[in-house]
């Protein structure tokens, strides 16, 4: 009797399991995905840096909000555009209703957004964005614009003369070249006394900008300002500003806000930064293609919005919620 009891209860646990595995599944992203609701693939640029943290709990929340499934994956850092497109096909096998991408190369994903097209999945970007027709909207920041105030900040706080250099991430995403045109656009037309000395690009990441931020430096010792088009970049300039000591030397300015960033500003190192909304770029892009995907009408772009922070302000109620660091 008693063996009978324990083999009934075995193949109970045994369908209960595979009752379960029938309205739930796994991707590689880790994520699990209720099958019964309609799922929406998220594709980040990476997850190195807080800011794509917080962009992830911003479409979890719309997921919720909405009643969707999501996955949320990146490549491991933002540089592997390979990896990228990668996620973007195995996404698309899994017959996703719409897909939020923040493309590290628009030219590469091409090919995989066409696939998307042909099978009417919506494709909508966020942050970065794609450079493709085919999206029919982007959840992001107006980032010439932000970057074109960061260029004011520094022209008024080196007294609109002088030279400065800029470290930026890429030259490839609508993010990269955004950030370095409307910095580099509103240097050049209104402060005709101030010279870009270099552009460098390294990815975002810490060291490489550190690097490239340091060579500069020392090519032009009479270097007064200098600015980082990402929290990788900008994180990377003052580490090389306090290696090469610096400090109070050459003014500073960023974008985003990492914790090695803010620290920074309110010590006074840094001068300040732009920040974004990522936890407003991660809903709106899942409310975007959800309702895309439900032939909802969708604006082509959804402003998340940006601020100046510095030492007066860091400390803010309305600046710290816009933190990531």
């Amino acid at each position: 009797m008693k063996y009978k009891y324990l083999a009934l209860l075995m193949s109970l646990l045994l369908f209960t399991t595979a009752a379960a595995g029938c309205n739930a599944d796994q991707d590689n992203s880790g994520d699990v995905i209720d099958v019964k609701k309609p799922y929406i693939a998220v594709i980040a640029k990476g997850f190195q840096h807080k800011f794509w943290q917080t962009v992830r709990e911003g479409a979890e929340d719309a997921a919720d909000d909405f009643d969707v499934a999501i996955t949320y994956e990146g490549p491991d850092t933002e540089a592997q555009i390979d990896k990228q497109v990668e996620m973007v096909d195995a996404a698309l096998a899994k017959n996703p209703v719409a897909i939020c991408l923040a493309a590290l190369d628009s030219k590469a994903v091409v090919s995989a957004l066409e696939k998307a097209k042909s099978r009417n999945i919506p494709v909508v970007g966020f942050d970065s964005g794609v450079d493709s027709e085919i999206v029919v909207a982007t959840a992001a920041t107006d980032n010439h614009a932000a970057a074109a105030l960061a260029a004011d900040k520094l022209a008024e706080a080196i007294g609109k003369e002088g030279k400065i250099g800029m470290i930026v991430h890429d030259q490839v995403s609508t993010t990269g070249r955004a950030r370095r045109d409307g910095f580099k656009d509103r240097i050049e037309s209104a402060y005709p006394n101030i010279k870009i000395v270099d552009i460098q690009y390294a990815d975002g990441d810490h060291t490489r900008s550190a690097d490239a931020a340091k060579a500069i430096m020392t090519a032009h010792p009479d270097l007064k300002g200098m600015y980082g088009a990402n929290e990788g970049s900008a994180i990377g300039v003052m580490l090389a500003v306090e290696e090469l000591g610096k400090v109070g030397k050459i003014t500073v300015v960023g974008f985003d806000s990492g914790k090695k960033q803010v620290d920074s500003i309110r010590s006074g190192e840094m001068l300040g930064a732009v920040t974004q909304n990522p936890y407003q770029i991660g809903y709106k892009a899942v409310e975007a293609a959800y309702r895309a995907s439900r032939g909802e009408a969708v604006e082509a772009k959804i402003d998340t919005g940006y601020e100046w922070y510095d030492k007066n302000n860091v400390n803010s109620e309305e600046i710290k919620k816009l933190l990531y660091d």
